[in-house]
């Protein structure tokens, strides 16, 4: 199934079930991903990809839109710094990963591409998680 094709529709209509509203003493992060799965996928960005890539949310449908964006721009500021999205998106759980072997192998080929300098310039660590998800999308192949 191609979840781009679903670009007008809304993480709560393909992610069943609905999720009912946050309680009223919700954190901030709870009340913004509860927001975000009612937004079309088609107006979600980076910072929205991001934070519900880092809080497991509807990953098939979040992890395509996110390899779209990052084939066009790997470094993308999310939120935080260069590169955010692209490390939220390689610390995604290998299961989510393992279900998309096509996108899998497209984003080892964007982090493949990249300058050392580029991989150099990630905060600390960064280098490494990129690395550890080129190794593990290898031995899926």
């Amino acid at each position: 199934m191609d979840h781009l094709l679903h670009l007008d529709r809304t993480l709560d209509e393909l992610d069943l079930p609905r999720w009912t509203l946050p309680a009223a003493d919700a954190t901030h992060l709870v009340r913004e991903v509860h927001e975000l799965r009612r937004v079309r996928l088609g107006k979600l960005g980076p910072a929205d990809l991001r934070v519900l890539i880092s809080q497991e949310v509807a990953l098939p449908y979040v992890l395509p839109l996110t390899v779209r964006l990052l084939l066009e721009q790997p470094l993308v500021e999310a939120s935080f710094y260069e590169g955010d999205l692209l490390l939220a998106a390689v610390s995604a759980p290998a299961s989510a990963w393992a279900m998309l072997p096509g996108l899998n192998a497209r984003l080892r080929a964007v982090i493949t591409a990249l300058s050392e300098t580029a991989v150099a310039d990630l905060p600390r660590g960064g280098a490494q998680e990129l690395a550890r998800f080129v190794a593990r999308s290898e031995s899926l192949r």
